[in-house]
């Protein structure tokens, strides 16, 4: 019983169900490589290997920042800090998901398993990256962005040729899109960020700033996925995704404003996470039906 209450603690400082909003994003590479859905055995180790990705980084962001979230009042009553979980236990969970994200890298083909030392540089890395540099949100946008690269890869086996292109389209696309979430959510740490030096661009600039850039980079984002669509003359359904997508990201920005932050938390996690399963869904139908 011990043991269980353990992983469910340990669960619960990763927020494990978030990885289904997170998903989507190593689907989206996977099936616009494949032209459809792949095999089984595929599908199988690409999923394992984003679920141990994302559990991977969470871990390292929870264990490198569990004192700066023991002074923060929003993020004081994670398990770290209150202590229903140790740090023996999180670095236990964490190397048990960088070794099962190895097995999967490995499983996956020849590409994956040599690509896996940058992966797992920039999980755990990005952590730091705020101590150091306001550009932390477009570190972390790439570092979840190597999920549809890296189900590229383990489909196509390759990441050089003039085909691979709609990859890096795709990989650009995700690092703007959740680095322009970041942007938002970063807002509601501004001051507790000023007060312990830490970089974000909101502490740094303010939230007028960051607001206009996160702007920017989701219209940079819908520009890159209609060029994406272009390029592998994807359907009707994409474009309905796509659509759906982009007033999604607009209302989004409606609903956050310098003046009324009340609907952050909204924003980052309920739309973000509409607007990831819509456009997979999309993308899906529109290779399913391709004559």
């Amino acid at each position: 019983m011990r043991s269980l209450s353990r992983i469910r603690a340990f669960l619960d400082l990763i927020k494990f169900e978030h990885t289904v909003f997170a998903l989507p994003f190593a689907y989206l590479g996977m099936v616009l490589a494949a032209g459809g859905w792949p095999d089984g055995r595929t599908f199988l180790w690409i999923t394992v290997a984003m679920a141990a990705a994302r559990t991977l980084g969470m871990g390292a962001n929870r264990l490198a920042d569990r004192w700066i979230d023991a002074r923060n009042p929003r993020t004081a009553g994670r398990p770290l800090v209150t202590g229903t979980i140790s740090p023996p236990t999180a670095w236990a969970g964490t190397t048990l998901a960088a070794l099962v994200l190895a097995l999967a890298a490995y499983q996956l083909g020849p590409l994956p398993f040599r690509l896996l030392p940058g992966a797992l540089l920039f999980l755990i890395l990005y952590p730091f990256s705020k101590r150091l540099t306001a550009l932390s949100h477009l570190m972390l946008g790439m570092t979840d962005a190597l999920a549809p690269l890296g189900a590229w890869a383990a489909v196509r086996g390759s990441l050089t040729q003039p085909s691979d292109l709609p990859a890096w389209v795709l990989f650009v696309s995700v690092t703007l899109w959740i680095g322009g979430f970041d942007l938002i959510y970063a807002i509601q740490d501004i001051d507790v960020d000023r007060r312990d030096g830490l970089h974000s661009f909101p502490a740094r600039f303010g939230v007028a700033a960051a607001l206009r850039l996160s702007g920017f980079a989701h219209a940079l984002v819908s520009a890159l996925l209609v060029a994406l669509g272009w390029l592998l003359g994807l359907g009707p359904a994409y474009w309905v995704g796509l659509a759906i997508t982009v007033a999604l990201l607009a209302y989004e920005h409606a609903i956050v404003r310098p003046d009324d932050l009340s609907r952050l938390d909204l924003a980052f996690f309920n739309v973000n996470g509409v607007i990831s399963v819509t456009l997979f869904a999309g993308t899906l139908l529109a290779i399913l039906l391709q004559p």
